[in-house]
């Protein structure tokens, strides 16, 4: 028999993995700006923002939802990438809802 198929997005990829995949595509300032925690507006860094993320579930929650709306909008928009931060902001998560 087969083993069931986890359901969940996030399987397999640690929160590590997932902030700085933010990181990356937003880049720090904007990522403050985008979820409003201290630790990714004053002297951000991976360490300081695991070490929060990982007592704070509803900060964690954020920083999840974020990560998997951006991969919600790669896949659907692979040949149209932004080329600028305020480009993929725009076209992105933020505004998918209005």
């Amino acid at each position: 028999m087969s083993e069931p198929q986890n359901k969940d997005p996030l399987h397999g990829i640690t929160l590590e993995q997932i902030v700085n995949s933010l990181v990356d595509y937003y880049g720090w300032e904007e990522l403050g700006e985008l979820i409003d925690i201290r630790c990714f507006k004053n002297d951000p860094s991976v360490k300081s923002s695991l070490k929060f993320l990982r007592r704070a579930p509803w900060a964690r929650k954020q920083v999840e939802d974020l990560y998997l709306a951006v991969k919600r909008t790669d896949r659907t928009s692979e040949d149209k990438k932004p080329t600028t931060r305020r480009q993929r902001t725009l076209n992105g998560p933020l505004f998918d809802d209005f």
